[in-house]
């Protein structure tokens, strides 16, 4: 592992689910959530509908085409069910009722190091594929700037590198100075690695493209966090 070269970086771009919290223990606790309401309405209506449509997700990123109606529209198809129907599910199961869980499910480390970089005057992003303003309030954590794939001047999803550019036109800072924070080789890495930009992945793993990192606590962010 090379260490990072941190008087370079001025901006630092956190993805948001996995990164700053702990998903498997999120998705977990709304497995139990669906799994009770399945009991209750003797059908995995709602299960297979959001599993269809995390998967429409998945088969979309990178895609050149807007994901934004088609996300829907596909999850609909494959389930024979309304697009409104999909749209209140996602709303309910994957927008809102994680919130409460969410600041449970935070990793230990990530709100010292927020406030580590802000004391540096270091700019703080965060780019996400899904909706982040709220699920950060939930976290209790603040970012200088927020931009997500459905954002109506990015509309891609990782690891399309629009919203890295959206976020470097908006400070004016060049790729090199920055530093990409996911949980994803593929999209995190990716989108960064197109635009010239340093990554960090966590991982339990170490690996040839870039630094990897299991917890906030480790060595490489000391140099930040005091």
């Amino acid at each position: 592992m090379q260490p990072l070269a941190w008087n370079d970086i001025a901006l630092v771009v956190f993805d948001l689910d996995g990164t700053l919290y702990d998903q498997k223990r999120l998705r977990a606790r709304m497995a139990m959530s669906l799994l009770h309401g399945a009991v209750r309405s003797r059908t995995l209506r709602t299960l297979n509908i959001l599993r269809v449509f995390r998967q429409c997700r998945e088969e979309m990123a990178g895609t050149a085409t807007d994901f934004i109606n088609r996300q829907f529209e596909e999850t609909a198809l494959r389930c024979g069910c309304s697009t409104d129907e999909v749209r209140g599910l996602v709303r309910e199961w994957i927008e809102q009722r994680p919130l409460e869980y969410l600041g449970a499910c935070r990793y230990a480390g990530v709100s010292g190091l927020f406030e580590a970089l802000r004391r540096s005057g270091r700019t703080i992003a965060v780019f996400s594929d899904y909706a982040a303003v709220d699920k950060l309030r939930a976290l209790a954590l603040e970012a200088d700037l927020v931009v997500t794939a459905a954002d109506d001047d990015v509309r891609r999803l990782k690891p399309d590198p629009t919203g890295l550019r959206k976020i470097l036109s908006a400070t004016g800072l060049e790729a090199g100075r920055g530093l990409m924070i996911g949980d994803r080789f593929d999209r995190d890495w990716a989108a960064a690695n197109r635009i010239g930009m340093p990554a960090l992945i966590r991982s339990r793993h170490p690996d040839p493209r870039c630094n990897t990192f299991r917890s906030y606590h480790e060595a490489l962010f000391q140099p930040v966090v005091r």
